[in-house]
């Protein structure tokens, strides 16, 4: 019957099941759902950010039903609809066997910001796809799970560049109609409407449920007629505006979302704190206890058996803080809510409760009122049990109560197309199920299982992908500004070269052009035609960021201006797509933060699966992954204190293992023109690196170590 053009009576069905999963970001981590929405509209796919909810939109009814009448397509339709409700419907699952109590009572994850695909652009940075994979992985593994953040019409910022190569935004508004959102109704069928008091005023919030495969997350949104303008725009933008918005978006995350919750029915077991921004959380549980007749003190300690924390940051700038003025004018009501003076309220949030000249710290409340905290990595969990000693006197650094558990990533979900049909073709067609697991990337240890020349035939493919995505990029950043400055963009870049990428959050402290220290040298490798090598960078400065805009302007204008034009480019708007098309096309992922600045980092995670290798700073993640055989360092598991020697050293390092270990083995190359040492160095990369550093193992951490040891 698959062969037979599809009756009336199931198109019809076909056609809705298709609307269900557009509106399921179940489809952006699977090929063949995404296969549909580009056979549909291959312009639409391209042009509207490969989203399958406005490309359902540009087809119409009747174009649908005749197209469902291509008895391939049609098939392959219903292979992936099949697929699709057997996912949402799998009994035998990972959360069943052993995280059956959360079924009933989930965890409940507040982020301020979550980072699922480029067509909803909610998040800034590492932080939102770190929290967009976590959702993801608890629905592979069926956990009980819910997400709790802010629907932000405005998203974050599109980046673009004036003359100057300066860093502008500008902001595009997202229409709900064209994304993978539900509103979400009451029992009467109309839009439900939840309340939290912000200053003096009765602020009104709507919610939109997106559904990642089997879990739901809730975006608040106060863009409502009852509210003042000033309420509305409160979810304009990510973390826009000033302090006074902070606090403002920060109350309605927390207490509102706590009060969503109890609108929908919704009992957690477990409150995930997932960094500060989401910590009044705490105050507004507080508040319920009290209401219900319990003590504070009481109200207190079962607060605090409901909660964890997740700190993302040793930068001391990334803890929010807020002046006695500010909490004064923003939780104005919440004092007398919890029975409690303003100067009580002001030292659940401060180092030194008796300080009244110490700021209220976001960070403070989450560590005082959670059960558990962890950091991002080993290296950050020590860090982090500094930073935070003074809150708990008495014992030594190591009896600080914050353990650590390390990032990962949603690796079929950063998995591209190449690499995808690659392991299909070698491994079958239920790869997939198997891709998180020691057992299944064991298998690249052996050279009998996919040779040498396999491997470099998907890096090629891989990196020639990634050049004509950049070439077509520079194409159109060029036609914009029309400055004539460029070389011919058919011949920029050069798919033979060995191609290093930098894509991240422009922050000072990860430094970008650290290895443009040493330029001289640098334009000498550049101009070494046996051995090419070129550089990709990607990334956004925070629009308050000058410094990080300045470091974007320099690689921009050595991009254009010096001898490196044409062997170094900035591609604008960096954002998920971007992200995974570098991941993949490079052969060197570059990292090099100052040391110990960087709490995880992911983006290299992304790499391995594809065949980049990292080259990084003993920081974060790679401190932990690297063992000698399967990327590259710079420097050893050391840093001197001293900043500027510091840069120094790391500046000589990565021009050192550059020049002495990274490019003499790129071209090392065989009689066949192999590069067997290379390929050698992937195969370790992705037995050693990829099954551990995925979501799927944090997930699971995360529900055994701490979800489930209420």
């Amino acid at each position: 019957m698959s062969n037979v053009p599809p009756s009336p009576s199931e198109l019809t069905e076909i056609a809705a099941g298709l609307n269900r999963l557009a509106h399921n970001l179940w489809w952006t981590w699977n090929q063949g759902a995404q296969e549909i929405f580009q056979q549909l509209s291959p312009r639409g796919w391209q042009n509207l950010y490969h989203n399958a909810v406005a490309v359902l939109r540009e087809v119409s009814e009747y174009e649908l039903r005749v197209r469902l009448l291509d008895t391939e397509f049609a098939k392959h339709v219903r292979g992936v609809l099949r697929e699709f409700e057997d996912y949402l419907s799998e009994k035998e699952t990972w959360g069943a066997a052993n995280a059956a109590a959360l079924k009933k009572n989930p965890v409940a994850y507040f982020s301020a910001e979550f980072g699922f695909h480029e067509s909803l652009p909610i998040a800034a940075g590492g932080l939102g796809v770190l929290a967009g994979d976590h959702a993801k992985s608890a629905s592979d593994l069926d956990l009980g799970f819910v997400g709790i953040s802010l629907f932000y019409r405005e998203g974050y910022f599109q980046q673009g560049f004036n003359q100057d190569n300066w860093q502008t935004e500008y902001y595009t508004l997202l229409n709900p109609l064209n994304l993978a959102l539900t509103q979400v109704l009451n029992s009467r069928g109309e839009t439900l409407v939840c309340a939290v008091e912000i200053a003096m005023s009765t602020v009104y919030f709507q919610v939109w449920r997106v559904n990642i495969g089997r879990v739901p997350v809730y975006l608040l949104d106060t863009n409502r007629p009852e509210n003042e303008q000033r309420f509305r725009d409160l979810t304009l933008r990510v973390y826009g505006g000033d302090s006074t918005t902070r606090i403002m978006q920060e109350v309605l995350l927390g207490m509102g979302g706590v009060r969503l919750m109890r609108a929908l029915g919704v009992q957690p077991s477990v409150f995930h704190m997932n960094e500060g921004h989401a910590a009044f959380l705490t105050l507004e549980l507080i508040r319920e206890k009290l209401a219900a007749g319990t003590t504070f003190q009481d109200a207190l300690v079962r607060t605090r058996q409901q909660c964890i924390f997740t700190t993302h940051t040793p930068v001391e700038a990334g803890h929010d803080r807020f002046s006695p003025d500010l909490m004064g004018y923003a939780l104005n009501k919440v004092p007398a809510q919890l029975g409690i003076g303003f100067e009580d309220m002001m030292s659940m949030g401060r180092v030194n409760p008796k300080d009244t000249q110490e700021l209220f710290c976001m960070t403070v409340l989450a560590l005082k009122l959670s059960r558990a905290a962890n950091g991002v990595s080993e290296l950050h969990g020590q860090v982090s049990r500094r930073m935070w000693h003074a809150l708990f006197p008495g014992g030594t650094e190591a009896d600080v109560p914050i353990g650590h558990i390390t990032n990962g990533i949603h690796l079929a979900g950063w998995m591209k197309g190449p690499a995808r049909r690659f392991w299909r073709q070698k491994c079958g067609d239920h790869w997939e199920k198997e891709i998180n697991s020691f057992e299944f990337w064991q298998r690249m240890a052996d050279p009998a299982s996919i040779s040498d020349e396999e491997i470099w035939a998907l890096r090629y493919k891989l990196r020639r992908e990634l050049i004509e995505f950049a070439r077509r990029r520079l194409l159109i950043q060029g036609q914009r500004l029309s400055q004539g400055d460029f070389i011919a963009f058919d011949l920029l870049l050069n798919a033979d070269a060995l191609t290093i990428g930098f894509a991240r959050r422009f922050a000072t402290y990860k430094r970008a052009p650290l290895i443009f220290e040493q330029l001289e040298d640098i334009v000498k490798l550049i101009g070494d035609k046996q051995r090419p090598i070129q550089f990709i960078f990607a990334g956004k400065a925070h629009p308050r960021d000058d410094d990080g805009k300045r470091y974007i302007q320099k690689i921009i204008h050595l991009s254009k201006f010096s001898e490196l034009k044409g062997h170094v480019v900035f591609l604008e708007n960096y954002d998920v797509h971007t992200a995974r098309q570098m991941v993949s096309g490079c052969d060197i992922w570059l990292n090099n933060p100052r040391r110990p600045l960087e709490a995880s980092g992911t983006s290299g995670q992304k790499a391995g699966a594809h065949g980049c290798l990292n080259l990084s700073v003993m920081d974060g993640w790679w401190r932990e992954g690297y063992d000698g055989t399967n990327g590259f360092s710079i420097g050893d598991d050391s840093h001197p204190d001293n900043v500027a020697e510091q840069d120094r050293r790391d500046s000589a390092n990565l021009y050192k293992t550059l020049t002495e270990e990274v490019i003499p083995m790129f071209y090392d190359r065989d009689a066949n023109g192999i590069p067997r040492r290379w390929i050698r160095r992937i195969r370790r990369a992705m037995v050693t690196l990829v099954p551990q550093y995925n979501t799927w193992r944090m997930v699971r951490e995360y529900t055994e170590k701490y979800y489930l040891k209420g």
